[in-house]
């Protein structure tokens, strides 16, 4: 006889509390290939509930394959239905104690503070356009986007960050990551090559890398990428690069660079890829002008709202030349048709009434001030063994730390003391030069934790 037992107390159909307790059986082996189950009136009878709810819990095995019926036979499990569990190693500290219940301190890079979000006003806006708008708007959208979002990116765009476009030219995402995707599948084909800053993000080059192109490496200094070893000798397709706030490495493309950009891109009949991803939130100095400003039919500029405001709202876009919009439009649509058209007409009326600023304003100062603590932190706690770098913009910067190399094994170590961290070397494309650097991130966290994490990162490096 089957032992399953079943509980009427829960919000779980019984019939569900069956199937789910048979084909738990079946894939762990408790129930082998051609066992023969016992009929449904007398597990009817043994749990007392309906024949109709065991018969729904068999016809669902059934269904799935998880069950064969012969006929005045019985019924009996199918052959190929075991599946054994793989166990995951437990992490312990080093005096070999499992680290139950500790949670971990992570310092991961670009996210924001996400219990900042404006949620009152963006629920206000919401409710709003739900009462307010035409049935329209839940119909099909066109691939490039709403345009009421892609005049106030345009009008916006220009008086923040000096990027000159048409909103024609503007194509809203799902988020940085499908523009990206999109960027690639527009430029590039096997066996092109696509000149990158190097360090840069590891997802990153994997995207561009799945087109079959070639990355060629230019490595970067404290004023981003050196563009005096841009190659001559090549055929480049495009060129990408973070200029007003290098990831991982902070620094900033000075007007000379840029200017030597433009030059190569034209000599070379190639494009510019500008990725715009956080520069909102700079501390020191004035706001920097968009590379795009400088040739907008030569660079590409992409952005989301990711950092600014939420992750979860997979809205970006893209600023093309007029020569590559179309192309750009048709990609999109065969991608996923379109973004999600209420959340681009809540954020274009959240920038037109001047919340997205305010916002932005009083996250600089909420993160300057994270900023500050942790450099603090970490100075008081490592010394004179520690150098900063790039923390005038963004919610991260880099430490470097003397005489520690990162290995695999320091950094398992590390996330064991309850603190989970981020190599630079991770996002090199040729490795072995920052071997002792890390990205620390620090917008989602509170003060306490960020303490708290540059505390035990001490432990583990000394201990």
């Amino acid at each position: 006889m089957l032992w399953i037992p079943i509980d009427r107390a829960l919000d779980i159909p019984l019939n569900r509390q069956i199937y789910q307790q048979i084909r738990e059986k079946i894939l762990s082996g408790q129930l082998q290939a051609g066992e023969k189950l016992v009929s449904t009136r007398e597990l009817s009878v043994e749990l007392k509930v309906s024949r109709n709810v065991i018969l729904e819990a068999y016809d669902q095995l059934l269904a799935e394959g998880f069950l064969i019926a012969r006929r005045g036979a019985g019924t009996f499990v199918a052959e190929g239905t075991l599946l054994p569990q793989q166990t995951k190693p437990l992490i312990t500290n080093k005096a070999g104690d499992p680290i139950v219940g500790k949670e971990v301190v992570n310092l991961r890079s670009g996210i924001p503070a996400l219990d900042l979000f404006p949620r009152k006003t963006w629920a206000r806006i919401s409710n709003q356009l739900w009462h307010d708008s035409e049935s329209s708007i839940l119909g099909y959208g066109v691939p490039e986007g709403r345009i009421e979002l892609r005049r106030t990116l345009a009008h916006y765009l220009l008086r923040t960050r000096g990027v000159e476009c048409h909103p024609e030219q503007i194509i809203i995402t799902s988020g940085a990551t499908q523009a990206m995707m999109l960027v690639s599948r527009l430029l590039l084909s096997s066996n092109d090559i696509a000149i990158m800053e190097d360090p840069i993000t590891n997802d990153i080059q994997t995207i561009f890398k799945a087109s079959g192109a070639t990355i060629y490496p230019v490595p970067v200094d404290d004023f981003g990428m050196k563009t005096s070893l841009l190659p001559d000798n090549i055929d480049p397709k495009l060129v990408f690069l973070t200029p007003s706030h290098q990831f991982p490495l902070g620094s900033t493309l000075p007007i000379q660079r840029r200017i030597q950009l433009i030059e190569y891109a034209r000599k070379n009949h190639c494009f510019l890829i500008e990725d715009d991803y956080d520069s909102e939130f700079r501390y020191e100095g004035p706001p920097v002008s968009s590379l795009q400003g400088l040739d907008p039919e030569l660079v590409l500029y992409i952005g989301s709202f990711s950092k600014i405001l939420s992750p979860a709202l997979r809205i970006g876009y893209i600023i093309l030349p007029t020569q590559l919009t179309e192309k750009c439009r048709q990609l999109k649509w065969f991608t996923d048709l379109h973004t999600p058209s209420l959340d681009q007409l809540i954020l274009s009326r959240f920038i037109q009434e001047g919340y997205m600023e305010r916002h932005i304003t009083k996250m600089k100062k909420f993160y300057k001030s994270q900023r500050d603590f942790l450099i603090q932190c970490l100075q008081s706690t490592f010394s004179h063994n520690i150098k900063i770098f790039g923390y005038s913009t963004g919610m991260h910067l880099v430490a470097e730390f003397e005489k520690i190399d990162f290995t695999r094994n320091l950094l398992v170590k590390i996330e064991q003391f309850g603190v989970k961290v981020y190599p630079v070397e991770d996002h090199t494309i040729k490795k072995g030069k920052y071997n002792n650097r890390l990205i620390i991130g620090y917008g989602h966290l509170q003060k306490h934790e960020i303490e708290l994490g540059i505390t035990r990162l001490f432990q583990a490096i000394y201990h």
